[in-house]
């Protein structure tokens, strides 16, 4: 807007006059005026500080409470817990706050905060958190407003929309009789909302159209609707939101919202925001229409149905009057049925007094299932909008028996009340029609045929399948076959001769030739009818176009074919991957020889032939005397995961040449990983061993730490930081050193060995750990011990390098 400031705000000097822009008199002194002024922006701008700070503080110690009840901790104790776990997080405490009151709370703004924390987080994480506290922020100064509208309107643009764009916002109460009241605003002049103060039942503006969609009304550019609107002049191409703001059930006002440019389509999480705060504004609008009956009725109050009453009883078709039934907090939960007219038919053959007075969903549970009656009804309730439909099915449930009907159903508002009229259907016209509709859907048409008149009756369907419009002569038994493929003759007359001669039912397939050019397979059955004397009067039957039958089959014909041969080619493939898997990494391998260490390693595939993995081991003796000993496991399964394997694996003995340490040698791995096999990602341990003074320094890639067996205890390494490989273009990993006593076990092994579908990996490793305690005369009994006592079942790979100080 081109003035959003209040007339009693100080206006700013003319930009001409030096003394007066910095607040100066002609002497240099700082004049009256200009003193004035700034003491006035230093007080509005103390007063925002300060309110944003009691708004923080509010949050925060609604985060202590939370966690005073949650733990059952003292307020001192919970005070620096908080503290504590917010230094831990890395963020504010502000953001600590909202995130526990958003894990504590069930409402509305949780999961939106929680899902735009989500969707953020990969990406800016910053800003999830600045929304969730935006959010909280509104809506605790709306709490603290209660039925101030006014400074709900000024809470909301100033800690959630104007981060969003935004730059006004109007909040419409929604009265009695259609009309709308101006209940609060921010961000228009005050002559502004003076025009707007009322918008008469019937005239259509932005927030008019905001309550006929349950979704509410999103413009792109205001000029483009041609609609009326608060604020239209100083910004007429800026984008308009108009959301409808209901609780129970019950649409209390709308909340619009103005940007000044166009507004593009925003995206699901912004959606959320801004039905979150439109939900904020209908708790005060509610409040508000209490206490201001002009502007809106108490919803609670149940307006006087006895007219009501009289007129469902004039009714010819059965009719119920609904009241609102709402829960201790206000909110619309159910209908409850006040009256049932004379006429009334219930679908499960009940009587009035069964329905009469009971909950609508008690006595009609299935209403709140495909058929959305009850939407229909809480909508109809919500908006005043009428809603009809015809032939919606109704579903009773008694005795755990569904019996349905259909029914052409008419709901209507009458002031806080909801007359729903429903007319059952016939039950002959009922099966009328779903004889007509199954012979559509499958495809039949019927005929009878009087063999001593020649009278022919086929229905609709039956021309339909024969190409002919319903004014031609139906085609006679005895002439189908010259409207057939000539190569269906046999089994015509075969079919014809059982009928007609043998008198017993038939049936055959035939290609049917139509005027049109088209051929259709069709299945013909049909069965004789006699007579008194029994003689041969009638033969009546079907017709059955099986086209998609037909080619279906054939379909399904090819795609055996097909799929045989695919089947050929994976089995050959999985193969060739196996052999290339066992030529690179055998199962068995010849013991290293390095003085004073024995060096042993396992490789055991997937029990399964179609599950190839990507694990890999080395352990290899570097010109530099230092033992290269590295597990890995690249992610998938496959020849795919196969050949990055042997990349990964045979990069690594190359860069291992180079006297690198672990660390970065795992950094240039996971190069390789990231940019020369199609990105590709895997997990790593490296480490090298100084056989002179027993020392191993290791680094690890998103793996599990190596597990170092000492006497009778086993414990895995210190867990140091390092992600996986092929994640990011580059990255760092920290390194360890570890010192080697005579006697000592260090195992590196694949997840293959430990993992479990029914527990966790926490689990798993600790039994593998009570496994590894148990140390064998020799290296390789040890680990033959613990490939043995495995309880892994994913079908994995399964990798083990053991050395052992002698």
């Amino acid at each position: 807007m081109s003035d959003q400031r209040q007339p009693s705000e100080p206006q700013s000097a003319p930009a001409d006059d030096p003394s007066a822009v910095h607040g100066d008199d002609r002497d240099g002194e700082p004049s009256p005026v200009g003193r004035l002024a700034a003491t006035v922006e230093r007080l509005r701008r103390e007063v925002r500080a300060a309110q944003a700070e009691a708004d923080g503080r509010a949050l925060i110690e609604l985060a202590k409470g939370i966690l005073v009840e949650r733990l059952g901790w003292g307020p001192a104790q919970a005070s620096r817990q908080l503290a504590e776990l917010t230094a831990q997080a890395g963020v504010t405490p502000l953001e600590f706050a909202v995130d526990v009151i958003n894990q504590a709370s069930r409402d509305r703004l949780s999961e939106v905060t929680n899902a735009f924390l989500a969707a953020t987080a990969a990406t800016e994480p910053p800003e999830g958190h600045s929304s969730a506290v935006r959010l909280r922020a509104a809506e605790s100064a709306a709490l603290a407003a209660d039925d101030d509208t006014q400074a709900v309107a000024d809470s909301l643009l100033e800690h959630a929309l104007t981060p969003l764009g935004a730059e006004a916002v109007a909040i419409w109460v929604l009265g009695a009789d259609g009309s709308l009241a101006l209940a609060g605003s921010a961000g228009f002049s005050t002559a502004e909302t003076g025009r707007w103060r009322h918008v008469p039942p019937g005239v259509t503006t932005v927030a008019r159209r905001g309550l006929t969609e349950r979704g509410g009304e999103w413009i792109r550019s205001l000029s483009e609707t041609g609609l009326p609107s608060i604020g239209q002049h100083h910004h007429p191409d800026g984008g308009r939101v108009a959301v409808p703001a209901g609780t129970g059930g019950r649409i209390h006002g709308v909340l619009e919202i103005v940007w000044p440019a166009p507004l593009e389509s925003p995206p699901p999480p912004i959606v959320r925001q801004i039905e979150a705060l439109a939900e904020l504004c209908a708790h005060t609008l509610e409040t508000y229409a209490l206490q201001h009956p002009d502007g809106a009725p108490d919803p609670r109050v149940p307006p006087d149905v006895s007219e009501l009453m009289d007129l469902a009883d004039g009714l010819h078709d059965p009719a119920l009057v609904l009241v609102p039934h709402l829960d201790s907090g206000g909110q619309l939960v159910d209908f409850r049925i006040h009256h049932v007219n004379s006429r009334f038919l219930d679908p499960a053959g009940r009587p009035r007094g069964a329905v009469n007075g009971a909950l609508l969903l008690e006595a009609y549970p299935m209403a709140a299932g495909h058929s959305e009656l009850f939407d229909r009804i809480e909508r109809v309730y919500a908006t005043g909008e009428p809603f009809r439909t015809h032939r919606m099915r109704l579903t009773a449930l008694v005795d755990d028996v569904q019996l349905a009907a259909v029914a052409d159903i008419n709901v209507s508002r009458h002031g806080g009340s909801v007359l729903l009229i429903w007319r059952i259907e016939d039950e002959t016209a009922r099966l009328a029609s779903l004889l007509q509709h199954a012979q559509r859907l499958g495809r039949i048409g019927g005929f009878e045929e009087n063999l001593l008149t020649g009278e022919i009756t086929w229905n609709g369907q039956l021309y339909h399948l024969y190409g002919k419009p319903a004014s031609e002569m139906p085609v006679p038994l005895e002439d189908l076959p010259a409207h057939a493929h000539p190569d269906d003759a046999v089994a015509i007359g075969r079919f014809l001769r059982t009928v007609v001669h043998q008198r017993r039912p038939a049936s055959t397939a035939f290609r049917l030739q139509r005027p049109d050019g088209v051929t259709r397979h069709i299945r013909v059955v049909a069965e004789p009818v006699l007579d008194s004397a029994g003689q041969l009067y009638v033969v009546r039957g079907a017709y059955q176009d099986i086209s998609a039958h037909h080619w279906t089959e054939v379909a399904l014909a090819a795609t055996r074919d097909q799929l045989a041969h695919t089947e050929q080619q994976a089995s050959e493939r999985n193969r060739l991957t196996l052999q290339l898997q066992h030529a690179i990494m055998p199962p068995t391998q010849a013991p290293l020889e390095v003085p004073g260490l024995d060096v042993a390693v396992r490789y055991r595939p997937a029990e399964t032939q179609h599950l190839v993995g990507g694990d890999w081991y080395d352990a290899v003796v570097l010109p530099s005397r230092l033992v290269l000993l590295c597990v890995g496991d690249v992610a998938g399964h496959g020849i795919e995961a196969a050949t990055s394997m042997v990349v990964l694996r045979n990069a690594l003995r190359g860069l291992a040449v180079t006297g690198a340490g672990p660390g970065q040698l795992l950094s240039w791995l996971n190069m390789v990983a990231h940019h020369l096999t199609g990105a590709v990602t895997a997990t790593a341990v490296c480490g090298l061993y100084d056989p002179e003074n027993h020392t191993l320094r290791w680094a690890r890639a998103g793996h599990l730490p190596p597990v170092l067996v000492r006497g009778s205890d086993a414990a895995p390494l210190p867990l140091v930081t390092g992600l996986l490989l092929g994640a990011v273009p580059e990255a760092t990993y920290e390194e360890h050193e570890v010192q080697l006593a005579v006697d000592d076990t260090l195992l590196m092994y694949t997840d293959g060995l430990i993992e479990r579908r029914d527990r966790s990996v926490e689990e798993s490793l600790a039994q593998f750990l009570t496994v590894a305690r148990a140390v064998p005369p020799t290296l390789d009994q040890q680990l033959d011990r613990l490939l043995t006592h495995s309880r892994s079942d994913t079908d994995d790979d399964t990798c083990i390098v053991g050395i052992r100080v002698a």
